[in-house]
């Protein structure tokens, strides 16, 4: 019954007015005010773990907006340290002014990194389509200085990532994920399970040269896999945390890793562009129909 309903919601879904969509996509949204998703980061670190607030949106084409968009992320970081809460912020080049200029996103860049210096705080430089590869690499290289305050984001599926990786000094700061954009495969591995073993390679690499991993997965297998050989291999933990999106059903591997003394961060977007990003996660979400009959019926 559920995959009937599953099926027909996925279907009626981009038809659906933004209020009944919003109904349930506050699963994987902390709402629309910094002040809501302060809240939400809160409650998680009440249950130990820790977050990363990530404002919702990309490709800026107005120079105010950017500009708005950095001082509110140099606003969340002022608010992080007054309410002493566990949490970091994630910013997309695109969304503060590299479609617009690079001397926009280098200004914006360095705020958000003196900002980060002056509160003790960390900034996660999100990795978007292969279009912005290269920037996002290089803008992390070039802020060499700021390297206690700063990470990137390496995607598993992309055919280059190995020697990217190889590249990065001793104690860098990577977050390593799969990767979400549909890229061509002539740049970009397709299969699934080519996928997971390049992750798992790219994983080592990472150990061997002692980089900080964000390992970035919701996939239970690859989980167990990395959980094995960070056994077997008697990596330290602190060289790594696991890190995943707010709203995924993950809580029996949260609780195992969180009981096991692993360091988990939950990834929490929020702002006003959410319906977008909610409609892909909700997409993503095999068991939607019974969230959303659950919600009806509370």
């Amino acid at each position: 019954m559920y995959f009937l309903v599953n099926k027909i919601i996925l279907f009626l879904i981009p038809v659906m007015p933004k209020f009944f969509v919003k109904f349930f996509a506050n699963k994987y949204v902390a709402g629309v005010k910094t002040s809501q998703a302060l809240r939400v980061v809160k409650k998680l670190n009440n249950k130990g773990l820790s977050c990363t607030l990530d404002i919702l949106g990309e490709h800026t084409a107005d120079l105010k907006e950017s500009n708005a968009i950095t001082n509110k992320y140099i606003d969340i970081l002022d608010r992080i340290k007054l309410n002493s809460l566990d949490c970091n912020i994630s910013i997309k080049p695109s969304h503060i002014g590299s479609d617009i200029s690079d001397k926009n996103f280098n200004q914006n860049i360095e705020k958000l990194l003196i900002k980060a210096d002056n509160n003790n705080n960390f900034i996660r430089i999100d990795m978007e389509d292969s279009k912005l590869t290269d920037l996002t690499i290089e803008t992390y290289k070039n802020n060499h200085n700021y390297k206690k305050y700063l990470g990137i984001v390496l995607q598993a599926y992309l055919l280059r990532t190995s020697q990217d990786l190889r590249t990065l000094e001793e104690n860098s700061n990577i977050r390593l994920c799969k990767g979400i954009y549909n890229e061509d495969s002539s740049i970009a591995i397709k299969d699934s399970k080519i996928i997971n073993k390049n992750y798992i390679e790219l994983l080592n690499i990472a150990f061997d040269k002692n980089i900080y991993v964000g390992i970035a997965t919701h996939d239970e297998k690859l989980i167990n896999d990395i959980l094995k050989i960070i056994e077997d291999s008697k990596i330290d933990k602190n060289k790594f945390e696991f890190q995943m999106l707010y709203g995924v059903p993950m809580n029996k591997t949260i609780d195992y890793l969180l009981k096991n003394n692993y360091k988990v961060r939950i990834y929490v977007p929020y702002g006003r562009n959410w319906y977008d990003y909610s409609i892909r996660r909700i997409k993503e979400n095999p068991n939607i129909s019974k969230y959303i009959i659950q919600n009806l019926f509370k």
